[in-house]
């Protein structure tokens, strides 16, 4: 055998081995497996041979979840048109829906908005899934969000909102200003102090992020 045909060979070998290696072990764990891998035929094909859809990984985690945390939009697609929770929440608190929202994951956002979303569901730190995407400056989430009808003055266990974190946590630049206005412009309450009584006004001029400082005095803000 030619060094190259030997070559060859060993790439093939060392991809049906790896094949094997992803896929051992019972249905739910190689549905689990073939979600976190984005293999959406092989998703089908568990889940048409009798794997359990809502089975948990030793962290709470279904194959939606685990498909959602990758990113794997075509396997979050199979498993949500079979019925897959988008709600289901893992041992953190996080859920298909909420993670999504927080990564700015927007195709498999735009799936489990479709499907049943709770939009009043909250994470670990008691936010909904517009808060950390507002921290985050996932502009077009935030805008997905609003528009689905999350709720933009609630306050998260850290006394937060979307408003609060965009500021306080955001860097000041075009993305946090913009979702600040996105905010404003939804409703969000300008005047919704934190735990110390300080208000998102008061943070922007804190932080010399002027841009914010003009939308909240123009929304009324103190």
């Amino acid at each position: 055998m030619s060094l190259s045909r030997f070559f060859t060979y060993g790439v093939w070998l060392g991809a049906l081995l790896m094949s094997l290696v992803t896929y051992a072990g019972e249905p739910e764990q190689q549905l689990r497996a073939a979600a976190i891998n984005g293999d959406a035929p092989r998703v089908a094909a568990l889940l048409n041979a009798g794997a359990q859809l809502e089975s948990r990984d030793d962290n709470g985690r279904t194959a939606l979840m685990l498909a959602t945390r990758h990113n794997r939009v075509d396997a979050a697609q199979v498993l949500i048109a079979a019925g897959a929770d988008v709600n289901a929440k893992d041992d953190i608190h996080d859920s298909p829906y909420l993670y999504a929202g927080a990564s700015g994951y927007n195709d498999i956002l735009e799936l489990t908005l479709d499907h049943g979303a709770d939009l009043a569901s909250i994470n670990r730190y008691g936010g909904t899934a517009l808060i950390p995407a507002a921290e985050r400056g996932h502009v077009e989430t935030v805008t997905m969000l609003i528009t689905a009808g999350v709720d933009v003055n609630h306050i998260n266990r850290l006394h937060w909102t979307a408003l609060m974190e965009a500021i306080v946590l955001g860097q000041g630049g075009p993305a946090h200003t913009r979702i600040v206005a996105l905010l404003l412009k939804a409703g969000a309450d300008p005047n919704i102090a934190d735990a110390d009584g300080m208000t998102p006004l008061q943070h922007a001029r804190q932080r010399g992020y002027t841009e914010m400082v003009q939308l909240l005095q123009q929304a009324g803000g103190r």
